[in-house]
């Protein structure tokens, strides 16, 4: 059986580059639609460049958290791939 967070990265590792998803949608593709918290919390933990977790977006848009330099480092990676941000 997989844990929350590995649940999370298979998710997450599914999002085409180019492409966002927010900490809610991911929630809710796990099952669990509540916790989006919980799914920023998982993806806090990351290290796993292969899990792209600076494509999981807040629902107002804004970048929200990212372990691997910031705030303006994830915004400047998703220019790069041209998502709609």
């Amino acid at each position: 059986m997989l844990t929350f967070q590995q649940k999370v990265y298979n998710v997450v590792k599914k999002i085409p580059k180019g492409k966002t998803l927010t900490y809610k949608q991911v929630a809710t593709k796990i099952g669990k639609p509540d916790a989006a918290r919980a799914v920023g919390s998982a993806l806090k933990k990351n290290y796993n460049p292969d899990i792209p977790c600076h494509r999981v977006i807040r629902s107002d848009g804004k970048m929200g958290g990212y372990n691997r330099g910031g705030t303006e480092q994830k915004k400047k990676i998703l220019q790069k791939e041209k998502s709609m941000i």
